[in-house]
């Protein structure tokens, strides 16, 4: 694959990395990402991502820029204020890299739409802050066979894991959180957050699928990774398979 000089001095810093290399760079831009939200985590990570040079966005996000995103969610400025964010954050890429294509959806995801949401996708990145919509975005991505990202913030904590349970030795989202849609939100509004930390979780995420596109290191699926700022310690679980989950055992 053929770069512009333009795109080789853009991208220099990863195709000299030997676990990238042209070829790598080559397959995150002919690559699609969907992002579901673009809060405290879409926020940074689809920064990185259209650094990156990830040849398609798909970001889906229902609601408007509030003052009180600014404190976490770097992608807006004061300016943005009752804009939808997803046209504010295609005005941010275009900015950041014009060579990124964003397809925007002022929706919120659900059954009725998510596959077609989803459709075209190579990875989904899910960042939203509802869980009965993470259960969509993960029965979504594992009835298209995508790879799905997920990560989550709580006030001081993150955790961040990927979830490919259709491939036999490895769990689905529900393996890890079970399936109750019911359980009560809490949302940061009411804990607060730790802004710094959706940055921390958001680039991570961003991490993981540029390796699920390129992959090099080694395969993260099926671990889980705990982050927390009050103790400054990072730590990884790994995630069993579980035999009786509806979705995929």
């Amino acid at each position: 694959m053929s770069f512009s000089d333009a795109e080789l001095d853009r991208y220099a810093r990863h195709i000299v990395l030997k676990e990238v290399g042209g070829s790598g760079q080559g397959k995150l831009r002919q690559a699609s990402v969907a992002v579901i939200g673009a809060g405290g985590i879409g926020s940074p990570a689809i920064q990185y991502l259209a650094a990156a040079g990830i040849g398609r966005l798909i970001v889906i996000d229902h609601d408007v820029v509030d003052l009180s995103n600014l404190q976490r969610q770097t992608l807006f400025g004061t300016d943005d204020i009752g804009q939808p964010k997803v046209a504010a954050v295609a005005i941010a890429v275009s900015r950041l890299n014009p060579n990124v294509r964003v397809e925007t959806h002022a929706v919120r995801i659900d059954r009725a739409n998510a596959a077609h949401l989803l459709a075209g996708a190579d990875v989904v990145l899910d960042g939203c802050d509802n869980f009965a919509t993470r259960l969509v975005v993960a029965d979504a991505a594992f009835a298209a066979r995508l790879p799905l990202v997920s990560a989550a913030v709580d006030q001081f904590e993150g955790q961040l894991g990927v979830f490919r349970g259709w491939e036999a030795d490895k769990p689905c989202y529900r393996c890890f959180v079970g399936g109750d849609p019911a359980r009560d939100d809490v949302s940061c509004a009411e804990q607060g957050v730790l802004g710094a930390m959706t940055g921390v979780m958001g680039s991570m995420a961003a991490l993981e699928v540029l390796r699920a596109i390129t992959g090099f290191g080694d395969d993260s699926a099926g671990q889980l990774l705990l982050a927390d700022a009050l103790a400054f310690r990072f730590r990884t679980i790994t995630l069993p398979k579980d035999p009786g989950c509806p979705t995929c055992g």
